[in-house]
């Protein structure tokens, strides 16, 4: 008898068990053609490095270039990286070394164009060129500086000092391109050559 009474109610059990189900499914469905509401980027950190080192590879496995620093903010925004007391190493396909150190630096996503402001300085290392000439060193100084790690190429629109060898040279402004060997100085431009000793 209670097992015929059950069995009388078990389908509308049922039925309310999967009514339930259903309206439950059809709460949690998003709604087709409702977007939701785009969240713009902030120019806001999203994270932050202390003390830090990021080195880089080319497809060889040979070091590409290194980054430190004492702190650095990324801005996801900008995809750019803020950094208190820069030091870089970058190495050209022809594995010329070229550093820069700065108080304060922004790089954009890959590290290959750097901005350095406070007390900037640039160095590239004496090479020997394609024809077996030794070309001196380059050291770059100023309050900003503007270097492109790929193209080998500084740029400066405020005071600058460059040091070639034992040339020295200042100017108001400067555009120096390492691949093509075409300096660029404009404003009061000053320079002191050496004259190579016969030998």
């Amino acid at each position: 008898m209670l097992w015929d009474r059950l069995a009388l109610y078990l389908p509308v059990f049922l039925m309310g068990v999967l009514a339930m189900g259903t309206y439950w499914l059809v709460r949690s469905t998003p709604v087709p053609g409702v977007d939701k509401p785009v969240v713009t980027a902030t120019h806001e950190p999203d994270y932050f490095m202390r003390q830090f080192a990021v080195r880089t590879y080319d497809a060889t496995g040979q070091l590409k270039s290194e980054v430190s620093g004492a702190q650095a903010r990324h801005f996801p925004d900008t995809d750019t990286l803020e950094i208190d007391q820069i030091h870089i190493r970058s190495f050209s396909p022809q594995g010329r070394l070229t550093t820069a150190t700065a108080r304060q630096a922004i790089t954009n996503g890959d590290g290959s164009e750097v901005q350095l402001m406070g007390g900037a300085k640039v160095v590239r290392d004496a090479v020997t060129d394609a024809q077996g000439h030794l070309q001196p060193s380059l050291t770059f100084t100023g309050e900003f500086l503007h270097a492109f790690m790929n193209s080998e190429r500084v740029k400066s629109h405020k005071p600058v000092e460059l040091v070639r060898g034992q040339d020295r040279f200042t100017a108001d402004a400067m555009d120096f391109d390492n691949l093509d060997r075409v300096m660029l100085l404009t404003g009061r431009v000053r320079g002191v050559l050496v004259p190579k000793k016969s030998p």
